[in-house]
């Protein structure tokens, strides 16, 4: 008789990986559960999909209260809130964005469109940019600096050829900007599309093996805007517009490390 697997793959397992939030020594079990389970593999991928549809409707938005005005008066809360207390903080998190999301799309068909459109469109707070920009950097980050073997296109070893050939395709001359905020170090880049274009990202990592990206696009405004600030569940971002390009640092680490990085980045691209 046969034994089973000594730390079978769990269905949490899949969606921390999903996620990006798998311990880095379990990656290696998910991947080879996926490989030998393909309708598990397609199972997860149309979860992915799920995902990055309904990151592109609501972006940032996710991470944010619905105002008090919206909040229908849900006798229950309480009962819900209960039932999930064994889920563990993520699973909780998970809950709780997927209820809000509900709530919104529930919002929107009822005719409460306005304060949705108008923090997409930048009305509120006047966003240049818009969830969808920081929506796709976020997921850049979180497809390939789980990467072991390919986390980048070209190395920082080719830095030269890295940069000639992402301006090129930008059709910007680009800048491949040091970081010592955190004692990060270039690792090298690659070229990827969203659905305005091209866009270049490169990624850095520190000691501890902690990786950042820094996501470029080139974009029709040439003025510049402040840093704004997005969250993702244990991502953090900050993103701005300068010298016609759309810019964007993400990484699992404090806002106000973030904040130094994303100057430093600044300022070796205005220098």
């Amino acid at each position: 008789m046969t034994s089973g697997p000594i730390n079978p793959v769990t269905e949490a397992d899949l969606h921390a990986w999903l996620d990006g939030e798998l311990p880095e020594e379990r990656h290696a079990a998910v991947e080879r559960h996926l490989a030998d389970h393909p309708e598990e593999a397609r199972r997860v991928e149309r979860y992915r999909d799920q995902r990055t549809l309904m990151m592109r409707s609501f972006g940032p938005l996710i991470d944010q209260p619905v105002p008090d005005t919206l909040r229908p008066p849900f006798a229950a809360r309480g009962k819900a809130a209960s039932r999930f207390a064994g889920w563990g903080s993520a699973g909780r998190g998970r809950m709780w964005a997927a209820a809000l999301a509900a709530s919104l799309l529930v919002f929107v068909a009822g005719g409460a469109t306005g304060w949705v459109v108008r923090d997409r469109a930048g009305g509120r707070g006047g966003d240049p940019l818009g969830a969808a920009f920081v929506t796709d950097a976020v997921a850049a980050h979180r497809v390939f600096t789980v990467e072991v073997r390919h986390p980048v296109e070209v190395g920082v070893d080719q830095e030269a050829h890295l940069i000639n050939w992402l301006s090129k395709r930008i059709g910007r001359t680009m800048r491949c900007p040091k970081v010592t905020q955190g004692g990060y170090e270039l690792m090298g880049g690659r070229l990827l599309a969203d659905s305005d274009g091209p866009v270049a990202l490169f990624m850095y990592e520190d000691a501890a093996g902690r990786r950042i990206t820094l996501y470029i696009r080139p974009t029709p405004n040439a003025g510049g805007t402040a840093f704004r600030f997005a969250k993702d569940g244990g991502l953090q971002a900050l993103y701005w517009r300068d010298n016609g390009l759309a810019l964007a640092i993400t990484g699992d680490i404090d806002r106000a490390t973030l904040s130094g990085i994303a100057e430093e980045v600044y300022g070796a691209l205005n220098s």
